[in-house]
């Protein structure tokens, strides 16, 4: 089944309104059967700025996560690059970033990171959201998620301790968070954070609802300002990992659910059209779901990133490999078959957790971690597992031909 898929990537240079070529680089693979890394997504210092006159300095952070268990994370790790991604510095821990007693019980970390540079504040500004363990297991429903963030400081590559940012009290929210998401920043240095909440009427957890919030950053604290129209549906959890992108003065918005992935898009970057499932241009669906998906822009073209079904791909946990990228029609919000190609191959580990980082015009970065967990019963992919994967930490590098 993955002939047609080879196919359509020879040939997508003929129908790609932008050629790119792609190259694949591993920033470190090393795995022992007990932790994996996770959510790999890199922030970008330009040229000029720290002390770099050359090269930007590019920072990837990502969290350790225990096998044994479901989303169980620990502090977050960075690793960092001053010459365009040839050489990684090795994983450091950040204390910052990590586990804290919770009031309640337990302890709460900050995961599902995504750092991004602030131009106006002259940061690298990094947004993710919280998650309370007991005895390291999820506290479901009995922990309101917050949005947590941190700025860090090239000259001693360290990270501020995270804060939580304030939502209006007695708003949807309350309990909420903008985890994996993909921000967007406006020249005035606003930032358009797209965001997912967990409503709760009468005692009862509703379905997600995603949204995007208008903030703004004074280099040191994150300040709610408005929101946008919120979004769910009844089905599976509703909406989450909602990702924000600007193409050609309209914003776009993908939304995931647990049985497809939808889209829409607005003209002001927080109001949005009814989404829509995502589907190719002949008609059929993409095949995406349960996961979430990021845009790629270049000034002529919108991509999409994703995974789905359909790719010989049955045996990787919610079919979250290969990683995809394919361009979109604005107009018809469809995505183009015959542009399909493959940024990160499979090897039977999930790549659905992943990050896009504009390194410069030239140059966009996908990043990505082999998540070493698949279907029961053991769950765990075993050091020698069959398929090849031990959790890389993959680098698909996208360089644009014009």
């Amino acid at each position: 089944m993955l002939r047609p898929v080879v196919l359509a990537a020879l040939l997508s240079s003929t129908t790609l309104a932008v050629d790119y070529d792609i190259e694949l680089t591993t920033a470190r693979k090393r795995y022992d059967g007990i932790h994996c890394w996770v959510h790999a997504r890199a922030g970008v210092i330009p040229p000029g700025v720290a002390g770099n006159p050359q090269n930007p300095i590019v920072v990837m952070t990502m969290s350790k996560m225990l096998m044994q268990g479901s989303d169980v994370f620990y502090a977050l790790h960075d690793m960092r690059s001053d010459d365009m991604g040839k050489t990684w510095s090795e994983p450091h821990m950040h204390e910052t970033l990590g586990r804290r007693p919770y009031p309640d019980g337990g302890e709460i970390v900050v995961s599902d990171f995504w750092p991004r540079w602030h131009a106006k504040s002259r940061k690298i500004l990094g947004i993710g959201h919280t998650v309370r363990y007991l005895d390291n297991k999820v506290v479901a429903g009995k922990n309101p998620r917050s949005t947590a963030y941190s700025t860090y400081d090239p000259a001693t590559r360290s990270w501020t301790a995270w804060k939580a940012l304030e939502v209006p009290a007695g708003s949807n929210l309350v309990s909420s968070g903008t985890g994996s998401v993909g921000r967007h920043d406006l020249p005035n240095g606003d930032i358009l954070l797209p965001v997912y909440a967990n409503p709760v009427r009468d005692g009862k957890a509703l379905p997600s609802l995603s949204s995007v919030l208008r903030c703004r950053f004074d280099g040191t604290t994150l300040r709610f300002v408005e929101q946008g129209n919120e979004m769910s549906v009844p089905t599976g959890r509703g909406f989450g990992e909602p990702s924000l992108a600007a193409f050609r003065g309209r914003y776009f918005l993908t939304l995931r659910n647990d049985d497809y992935l939808a889209v829409t898009r607005g003209n002001d970057g927080l109001h949005f059209e009814p989404p829509r499932k995502v589907k190719f241009d002949d008609g059929n669906d993409l095949g995406s779901y349960n996961t979430q998906a990021h845009w790629v822009t270049h000034r002529d073209a919108l991509f999409l990133v994703y995974t789905r079904r359909g790719a010989n791909n049955d045996h990787v946990f919610r079919h979250r490999a290969p990683l995809f990228i394919a361009e979109v029609d604005p107009d018809r919000l469809v995505v183009k078959r015959a542009t399909e190609r493959i940024l990160v191959p499979q090897r039977g580990a999930r790549l659905g957790n992943f990050g896009v980082t504009v390194v410069n015009e030239h140059e966009t970065w996908v990043t990505v971690t082999e998540w070493m967990q698949t279907w029961g019963p053991n769950y765990v992919l075993p050091v020698d597992n069959k398929y090849g994967a031990d959790n890389s930490i993959y680098i698909a590098k996208i360089r644009w031909k014009k």
